[in-house]
């Protein structure tokens, strides 16, 4: 039970709060929908943060975290995007595409390079994290049942963010591949 360390069920704990969250958008609760959101956020600093100072880093770990974001961040963008959930301000259809497909190919080419090259460490960057910017600004004013120019800026800096990540995923994913084994 060496991998089931206090941070790895931390992490784990932000993939139960996924399904939460999305009920909670669902049935209209958006103050706690906004909550669970933050929580999970929290347990995203949280969970690095004592794997680190605690010495709990594990193999487990290093791919559990960064799943944990991947699907907090793409059930976020879709539910947020859907237009049958009845809120004041939805995420673009198009933001969300390009976000997602962000995801898929940095997903798949880590895959892709582990098995050709060998086992890389792949760490998240802030910068893909960041993207979720849009989604907590309009979580609290569809919560507050406002629209707001926030919320636009909130899709144009996450859309900028997305693309900057991006390109800074290429660059390390280029000296990832260049490094030995």
């Amino acid at each position: 039970m060496r991998n089931l360390t206090f941070a790895n069920q931390i992490t784990i704990l932000r993939i139960v709060l996924i399904p939460a969250f999305v009920l909670l958008v669902v049935y209209g609760r958006l103050g706690e929908a906004l909550l669970v959101f933050m929580t999970a956020g929290a347990t995203d600093a949280l969970d690095g943060l004592i794997a680190r100072r605690a010495g709990q880093r594990t193999s487990l770990g290093a791919w559990l975290d960064p799943m944990a974001d991947k699907l907090l961040l793409v059930t976020t963008f879709i539910v947020l995007t859907l237009p049958a959930i009845d809120l004041t301000n939805h995420l673009p259809l198009w933001l969300t595409i390009i976000v997602i497909s962000r995801d898929v190919v940095i997903v798949g080419v880590v895959a892709i390079v582990n098995l050709a090259v060998g086992p890389r460490t792949f760490r998240p960057s802030l910068l893909g994290k960041a993207t979720t910017v849009a989604s907590v600004v309009i979580m609290y004013f569809n919560y507050r049942r406002e629209t707001s120019i926030l919320v636009d800026l909130g899709i144009w800096l996450s859309l900028a963010l997305t693309l900057v990540s991006s390109a800074d995923y290429f660059f390390k994913l280029r000296r990832l591949i260049n490094e030995p084994t």
